[in-house]
């Protein structure tokens, strides 16, 4: 933090250099590559970081300075950080927070992550929002030319066909036993009545917090790899079946939507984000790659069985296509009012929902957690999503004091 200031550079595939200084993992000068997207949430940049929707990406954030707070064990969605290398406007030279054990950038270092702070990431952005995210590269290495570097992010990996879910996935089935602890009281999760079910996870890549939600609401969470068989889903014998987030095209990860062809909705289903994708492609609609995704913590969203709006959450870069829904019995639950994409759909005969928002966001906002409780009493009653549950999982949080 106290040497000499080590240059970076940020070449685009489009021939674009932006010059800054280096962070993080940069001792040993290198360069990593990745795509480049850019997400505007104000604070959560550890929980973004080990995001492993993130996998595959170079991350960039808005805000104009981070890492003030710090970096602590806590706060992560996944045991390191996910993303190929961050992208910030400044790098803050102290933290102040009762709950850090480190600075961002030797814990950055620490976990080999690359960075770069000192360039002008309002212009950035305003690229990425022209153009749409594209490959890009993050090099400490003062040897390679601009035309290396603008080669190398023109030759790196497309997102567009990567299975990103299975570098993220874990190898082996596992069990998730912790709750929200001294969230809880934050978050007001609703636990009247509560039932013990057994939920079976696809893990793509799932983030912490999903499944902290879902064990305080009473389940027993199994996690199982993304291309688990369906024989070793059942030999579970699952009360429902959640299918996570994750990175990457979800049309690359054949093995999973195989496997929901045959089970999605004979047991109650629920999916977020990446698990949202492959469901909608399991069930026959189709999915396509945004110009330059929704990432940020206040994307508006409207309900649509009671018209309620939500601030979201979001972390993606694929879509549901809204036309092709109806034609496999599907129809639009929620809707995202930014630029009237998808944001959640259910099927009209059999139990299974989901969403392509996060409501389970720390930081972030709170009052989309009745989805959780919507899976709840779907695995009640086993049957289909209805206007009447929304209201009633609805009730239960304005109750608490969630929605306005």
């Amino acid at each position: 933090m106290n040497g000499p200031a080590i240059q970076a550079r940020l070449a685009l595939e489009d021939g674009t250099v932006f010059h800054g200084q280096a962070f993080g993992a940069c001792e040993s000068p290198h360069s990593t590559s990745g795509e480049v997207v850019f997400c505007t949430a104000m604070a959560g940049y550890q929980e973004a970081l080990t995001d492993p929707s993130y996998a595959g990406q170079i991350l960039t954030l808005t805000a104009s300075q981070i890492g003030n707070y710090g970096t602590n064990i806590q706060d992560l969605e996944s045991a390191k950080p996910q993303v190929r290398g961050f992208v910030i406007r400044e790098l803050a030279r102290l933290h102040s927070n009762h709950r850090a054990d480190d600075h961002l950038g030797p814990w950055l270092a620490k976990n080999g992550i690359l960075g770069i702070e000192g360039i002008d990431t309002r212009a950035l952005v305003r690229k990425l929002r022209l153009s749409g995210a594209m490959k890009g590269v993050i090099s400490s290495d003062s040897e390679r030319s601009d035309n290396e570097l603008i080669e190398m992010a023109r030759n790196s990996q497309s997102m567009s066909g990567s299975n990103l879910a299975a570098d993220v996935s874990p190898d082996n089935p596992g069990s998730w036993t912790e709750g929200l602890g001294e969230w809880k009281s934050e978050t007001k999760v609703y636990s009247n009545d509560q039932a013990s079910f057994h939920v079976v996870t696809l893990d793509c890549g799932a983030k912490r917090n999903i499944y902290r939600h879902l064990v305080e609401r009473g389940c027993r969470v199994t996690s199982m790899p993304f291309n688990a068989k369906i024989d070793e889903i059942r030999e579970q014998n699952p009360d429902g079946l959640f299918i996570s987030n994750g990175p990457g095209d979800p049309e690359a990860v054949e093995e999973t939507i195989s496997t929901l062809r045959e089970i999605a909705g004979t047991i109650p289903t629920f999916g977020i984000c990446l698990g949202h994708q492959l469901l909608a492609l399991a069930l026959g609609a189709k999915t396509y790659k945004l110009k330059f995704g929704h990432r940020g913590a206040n994307q508006p969203v409207r309900e649509m069985l009671t018209g309620q709006i939500e601030i979201t959450s979001q972390n993606h870069g694929f879509c549901v296509d809204i036309n092709s829904l109806d034609s496999v019995d599907c129809e639009i639950t929620h809707l995202h009012l930014n630029d009237n994409t998808v944001a959640g759909f259910r099927h009209r005969a059999k139990p299974l929902f989901s969403v392509q928002y996060h409501p389970e966001a720390s930081p972030g906002p709170h009052e989309s957690a009745y989805l959780f409780d919507l899976f709840i009493e779907m695995m009640k009653t086993r049957q289909p999503l209805t206007e009447s549950m929304v209201r009633t999982a609805r009730g239960m949080n304005q109750e608490l004091g969630l929605n306005a």
